[in-house]
């Protein structure tokens, strides 16, 4: 059965960090991309990082781009997003999506929902003092 569980969510002060993991099971997790999105209270989901087969990154949010960082470990079929200096206006349900098999060196339109086959069903990350 195919699964994505995410993990690493919580409660963070302003200025701290997390990082979330998202494993996988069921399916030949290497040749799937992995995409990151969130949804922010009344806000639609966004996407917030994918990376590709070969490890390759690319982020969507200009304002995360020098403070998340997304990484696989094939070895252990998980894909981890280091969330560093988190500010209040990253409160979200992070979610973690699978789609596959990819074949590109890169994410394209890593950003897009309709791209992905499988979801997980989130981890909350709170950012308050």
């Amino acid at each position: 059965q195919l699964q994505l569980v995410e993990s690493g969510g919580g409660l963070v002060q302003p200025g701290g960090s997390l990082r979330l993991s998202c494993t996988a099971s069921g399916f030949t997790f290497r040749t799937y991309d992995i995409g990151w999105f969130r949804q922010a209270p009344g806000k639609e989901r966004e996407g917030v990082s994918c990376i590709s087969t070969r490890g390759v990154g690319t982020d969507y949010i200009d304002s995360m781009k020098d403070r998340f960082t997304i990484s696989r470990d094939n070895t252990k079929n998980t894909v981890y997003l280091q969330m560093n200096n988190l500010k209040p206006e990253d409160t979200a349900t992070y979610y973690c999506a699978a789609r596959g098999p990819a074949h590109l060196p890169i994410c394209a339109d890593g950003a897009t929902e309709g791209r992905y086959n499988y979801w997980g069903q989130g981890t909350h990350v709170t950012v308050s003092s």
